[in-house]
Order: structure tokens, then sequence, then C-alpha cells
């Protein structure tokens, strides 16, 4: 009997970190200790505040489906956040709250997205973004960017790639998988191409230099994605948001109410107790990730890897392998299961990643120290 499973099914790619994770579990259910510097997860718990709120929460029922769009305090919250941090103002029904940032990126694309139209996007990417894009029929046009250009687009990158498809123009800073952040002037000359925005905004608040910059501030139209696992560690309670322009607010409503109904309601209390109390947290958090990645920095450096540029956000450092291995994949899976350690292969994030491993130094210093002495030691013994 035939499986009937789609080809879209069948054909979307692994999304290799995943794997690395996946097979580490393997190697620790084996009583094997390993160092993970593979996942883009902060390894600090929720603060005790949005811990408190969400346990609060639930005492008090919270447990219900909840207006499809969010809690109407929550997306007033995320309004005024917004106001505070970039000066730019948008009214709440123009927020979707929903269950962390992949559902929002999905429903975003299937809203934007007939066959073959185009995102266009940085190679290297976030992985999810162009499986998503393919998923739904379109077609990630993947612009080469390199270490000198700090891994970002530019308006004399982009022009190039437009096309009577194109849809919109995916930014990600900070960036994952390597850390760096858009010039605000790069924003305003890109925006000034006239093509929408997709502002990819879930690394805000995780900032060593500069400052943080939202793309409404120059577009008042850009479609924005953020949410609460990033800043303040969590993962775990899937919550996310979508800015859209007001025309967008209805057919995303009802794919938000069709696909997923609403986000959990205890966790959208946690979010607002996120957005009004844990500044503090977030503040001390920064401030361990801008420690540790000055140390890696510098230890990965001295190791032979090379890492062009400092990164300004995030928790990546994207290195460059190729004095060890031209095969990024195999060079980090071997690290795995030799050294210990699990990092990410370039080629996650497209083809230009390749020659490239992906560091995340979301875990403490110690196990940061520990990994780069297992990492000298395999590759001395390389």
């Amino acid at each position: 009997m035939s499986s009937n499973i789609t080809d879209k099914a069948l054909n979307i790619p692994s999304f290799i970190v995943m794997d690395v994770l996946e097979r580490a579990r393997v190697l620790e259910g084996q009583g094997i200790d390993i160092i993970h510097m593979e996942v883009g997860e902060p390894d600090f718990d929720t603060p005790d505040c949005i811990v408190q709120a969400g346990c609060q929460a639930l005492k008090e029922g919270k447990t219900h489906y909840t207006h499809s769009q969010g809690l109407l305090l929550l997306r007033e919250a995320i309004c005024e956040d917004y106001h505070k941090r970039y000066g730019v103002s948008f009214d709440p029904d123009q927020v979707i709250v929903t269950m962390g940032t992949s559902p929002a990126l999905l429903m975003l694309f299937a809203a934007m997205l007939d066959k073959d139209d185009e995102i266009i996007m940085t190679n290297p990417y976030y992985p999810c973004y162009a499986n998503m894009v393919k998923f739904l029929g379109g077609v990630p046009r993947l612009v080469p960017v390199t270490p000198e250009e700090s891994f970002h687009l530019t308006p004399e990158k982009i022009k190039p790639f437009l096309s009577r498809k194109t849809k919109a123009i995916l930014i990600n800073s900070p960036a994952n998988p390597t850390g760096m952040c858009m010039d605000p002037e790069v924003m305003e000359e890109i925006v000034g191409i006239g093509v929408p925005i997709i502002s990819d905004e879930i690394y805000h608040g995780i900032r060593y230099e500069g400052k943080d910059h939202s793309f409404l501030e120059f577009q008042q139209e850009a479609f924005v994605i953020n949410g609460f696992s990033k800043r303040y560690a969590m993962t775990g309670w899937r919550l996310g948001y979508l800015v859209v322009p007001k025309n967008w607010i209805r057919p995303l409503q009802k794919m938000q109410q069709n696909f997923f109904i609403s986000a959990s309601d205890f966790a959208q209390w946690a979010g607002l107790a996120a957005l009004r109390e844990a500044q503090p947290d977030v503040d001390r958090m920064v401030q361990t990730y801008r420690e540790r990645r000055d140390y890696l920095y510098t230890a990965l450096n001295n190791l032979g890897f090379k890492i062009y540029d400092l990164p300004q956000g995030a928790f990546y450092l994207f290195a460059d392998c190729r004095e060890f291995s031209e095969n990024a994949y195999t060079f980090a899976f071997d690290i795995l299961e030799h050294a210990h350690v699990g990092i990410t292969p370039g080629i996650d994030f497209g083809p230009m990643g390749e020659g490239y491993v992906r560091f995340s130094y979301a875990n403490s210093l110690e196990n940061i120290k520990e990994g780069v002495k297992r990492i000298r030691e395999y590759l001395k013994n390389s």
C-alpha cells in the first residue's frame, strides 16, 4: 500500500542542529558527558517574576482559550514596549500573539506566498526560513553575503535578485547564525527599495554594542516577528507575536483561529509580567552572555578558527573552520563523537555556510571552557 505522504512532507530538509542535539542525547544516554554548544536556547531558567505570574495565572484558572489574537492587555504591553524601545506606535489590533515565532512565520508566509512567489533572504540564513517558504510553494531567493559585509544585505546586493515575484525582503538582526547587527542607515536604505520588509526581531534585547532598531522605525507597514523565547529565556513557554499592517489583520486572525485557536492563556499572562517586570533579569543575562562571548571569541581564534568580527548581539559565533576541514558537516559530527562537544555545521544555514561551524555560548562559562579544552585536545590529536 502506498504511504500517500506528500512530496513536500517527504522532502523537507531536517533541521541539522536538531540532528546534532538528538545524537548528543543518544550519547548522553550511554553515559557520555556532552558539552552543548549547538542549540540556540538560553541556559538560564525563566526569571522568577515570570514564573510566579504563570503559576498565579494557573491558580486563577487562566487555562482557557483567549481571543485568537491574544490577550488585549498583552497586546497593549507589546505596543508600549515598542514605543518605549523604538519610538514607534501601532494599534493593539495589529498584534497577533502566537505559540512561538515559528507559527508566526508559517502563517505570514502562507498569507504572503502563492506558488513560485519569492522571499529575498541572506545566505547564510536561519534554516527554517527557507524550509517553510519552499514547503508553502514559494521560492527563497538567497543572496550570498560574506564576512567582509558582516553577513548582511545591502541595497546593492538585493537589487539583482528583485523580480515581479518578489513579495518581501526578510531581515534578521541580530542575526542567527552570525550574531551580527545591521546598521540603521543600511536599514533605511533597504526600505528605500520599496519592497515590504519582514523583520525577525527575536534576538532584540540581547545586544552588546550599539542599540537595537526595529524596521518599523523606517517602514510603518513592515511585518515584525518577535517573541519571548530568547530575551526572557522562555523557550518552553512557546510565546511569540506578529505585528502586521491593518489590512493583514483579519486574514491572519482567521488562519490563527483555524490552525492554532490561540496561544496558551497562562503563558500570555507570564509574557505580560516579562514585559513589565523582567528587564533587570534581562540585563543580568546579557552581561553574562557578553562575558562568555568575549572569552569564546578569543579562545576560538587562538585555536585556529577564524571569526571575522565580534558579534554585537544574539549568542552565536560563526567560525570559519576551513583550517581544519573542508566539510563542516563531517567536522561537526566528528567533534561530537570524539570530543563530545556539540556544535552546528554551517551547511545547516545554507550553501554559504559551508566551511563554517556555529558555536552557541548559551551555556555556562565553566562548560564553555571545558568545551574549548576538549576541542583543543581533539585538534591536537587529529
